[in-house]
């Protein structure tokens, strides 16, 4: 009898709740058994996504260590990853977007003739150091997968003129859309954890964390959002802090004391979803939240010099880069030009309609 067992395998915070409708459909399916691995590339983060939605890994490589290198990470994973490979010898191995743990899973996998299925297929910024290693990631999987699940027409597009069998490439939207859109329904409080919007203030959400970001570019951004946040006391700013220590110190030495910028630890997925629905305007650098930000239509600056989510520029997102007069100038404009800001505040299903995980865990069923 053939081996119906799949095996998905993620290690980050994103990961996991792109992921989640997407376990629970091939859950509920006959047609596989599921098994998931976590490498817990990010610890903490990670775990709380897991809690949130009552997932419990199969499988736990618990590689994180404290100010891990790339290095320690990809061998770590692929050596880790391939152990459980020999023994479990799955039908397929399901991976997602563009971490570590996606290529050196991909990596393992393809050592042992194992098929590859990649989610988020297709994505591309054109720029292999940005994100760094992301964009190296997402390439070198597209060369190592057997089948393609494209969150969007333009990134099926992409992996045709690269050269992928398009027999192998499906286009199915992003199951961030499913996630998304499911938390949004079922959400019914009024409160986020111990932050309130203020309902008489434009609120704005803030995400910084991109590993790429050298410290001028940092310090460029949190500048340009201090001073705006100084021009503007109408504004309400809440940043959750991301994990990594060398943004953390800085953004704290610049908000701390700014009474209109709100600093706190990360919100859960359903809290930060309600906030983002919330939202007058998102900075951030995130590609998930870009995704996000367009299917509700919350005009967003992208606070970096390239995206890969180019199908959003022109509905919610504007490229604002990392300089500080050029984020000011942006973000200044939506707070004052009312034509432009109702431009970009149109809801578009361009990456996904909330049915994604359907599709893939239907197309699958067919494939293997």
């Amino acid at each position: 009898m053939k081996n119906k067992t799949l095996l998905i395998t993620f290690g980050t915070r994103p990961e996991a709740i792109k992921l989640i409708p997407l376990i629970r459909t091939l859950k509920s399916s006959d047609n596989f058994e599921l098994k998931v691995c976590v490498s817990a590339q990010h610890r903490q983060m990670l775990d709380s996504v897991l809690d949130e939605y009552e997932i419990v890994p199969d499988y736990d490589l618990d590689v994180m260590k404290e100010r891990q290198s790339l290095d320690y990470l990809t061998s770590s994973i692929v050596t880790k990853t391939g152990e459980i490979l020999d023994t479990l010898n799955p039908c397929a191995v399901i991976v997602h977007g563009d971490t570590t743990t996606a290529f050196c899973s991909a990596l393992a996998a393809f050592y042992r003739h194992i098929p590859v299925v990649h989610i988020e297929a297709g994505l591309r910024t054109k720029n292999i150091f940005s994100p760094h290693p992301e964009e190296f990631n997402r390439r070198a999987i597209s060369i190592i997968a057997d089948y393609h699940f494209a969150p969007t027409k333009t990134a099926a597009d992409t992996l045709i003129a690269e050269g992928t069998d398009k027999n192998r490439i499906f286009t199915v939207g992003n199951t961030a859309i499913d996630t998304l859109l499911y938390n949004l329904k079922c959400f019914t409080s009024e409160d986020i954890e111990d932050i309130r919007i203020e309902i008489d203030k434009k609120c704005v959400l803030i995400t910084v964390h991109r590993r790429e970001h050298s410290e001028l570019e940092l310090r460029e951004i949190f500048e340009a959002i201090r001073t705006l946040c100084l021009r503007h006391p109408d504004v309400s700013a809440i940043y959750p802090l991301h994990k990594t220590p060398r943004i953390r110190e800085l953004a704290k030495k610049y908000f701390d004391n700014i009474p209109n910028i709100a600093l706190c630890e990360p919100l859960n997925t359903k809290d930060f979803h309600f906030l983002l629905s919330k939202a007058y305007m998102v900075l951030t650098d995130s590609g998930g939240i870009q995704e996000e930000a367009v299917a509700l239509g919350i005009p967003t600056l992208v606070l970096r010099s390239v995206t890969e989510r180019q199908e959003g520029i022109g509905h919610s997102l504007l490229l604002a880069g990392t300089n500080k007069e050029d984020i000011l100038f942006s973000a200044e404009r939506l707070l004052n030009d009312t034509v432009e800001y109702r431009r970009l505040s149109r809801a578009s299903n361009v990456f996904g309609d909330g049915h994604a995980s359907e599709r893939i865990a239907d197309i699958l069923g067919k494939l293997l």
